[in-house]
């Protein structure tokens, strides 16, 4: 199975990194979410409700809405927040990406082990910039909030196609296509990836460049 694939590119200031992706993001999960399955029998369940609440960014003139769990905040920004600290630090030169990918898992019976088969990624592609004075950096603020209202409107039209999502399983599979670790909501398995471009150390040479990558499956 091919997964369907977006790719985000957005150019921006450090300090407006974490707040840019979470929009982005939690836009993609608020889609991607439901509330806790409840089965009566192996094939017959009712749905439990996802509250949502609103969220006002510091750095940027944005404001979205994301589901309504405390956990899956956490494990959201703890994603992001690494990937940031990577992106913003000394040995990068700026750039990098990080993805949201969907999967679902299917049993391998010979070998006794789980295969995991992407069905949707969702990539953000950033490069940082620097403003030398406050007129560039508020006008970049009102940019970059055009480009993320942009964005949401994209991603929220794109889930309103009929596109393939894992239908729902019996009860005994109900972890192969959801995450069930989540207290007040249920979510596609997920995880995330990000990988980030930095310069060597001078004594090392210019030309020379290293990719440090890492893989969130938390």
């Amino acid at each position: 199975m091919n997964a369907r694939s977006q790719i985000f590119d957005l150019t921006m200031e450090g300090r407006q990194v974490d707040e840019a992706v979470a929009s982005i993001f939690h836009t993609v999960l608020f889609h991607r979410c439901s509330g806790k399955y409840m089965y009566t029998g192996d094939s017959q369940y009712s749905i439990g409700t996802v509250g949502y609440s609103d969220v006002d960014c510091d750095f940027i003139d944005f404001t979205y809405v994301c589901c309504t769990s405390d956990s899956l905040a956490r494990k959201v920004k703890r994603a992001i927040n690494m990937f940031s600290e990577k992106l913003r630090s000394s040995d990068s030169c700026g750039s990098g990406q990080i993805s949201l990918e969907f999967f679902q898992k299917k049993k391998n019976r010979w070998l006794f082990t789980q295969e995991s088969i992407p069905w949707e990624v969702w990539t953000v592609h950033l490069d940082l910039i620097k403003h030398e004075n406050e007129d560039d950096r508020q006008l970049s603020r009102e940019n970059v909030s055009d480009l993320l209202t942009e964005k949401v409107i994209y991603i929220t039209e794109l889930m309103n196609r009929h596109d393939y999502v894992p239908k729902t399983p019996s009860q005994n599979e109900l972890d192969l296509i959801f995450d069930t670790s989540f207290p007040d909501i249920q979510p596609y398995l997920f995880k995330f990836d990000f990988s980030t471009s930095g310069s060597t150390a001078p004594s090392m040479g210019n030309a020379m460049k290293k990719i440090i990558k890492e893989t969130l499956a938390m």
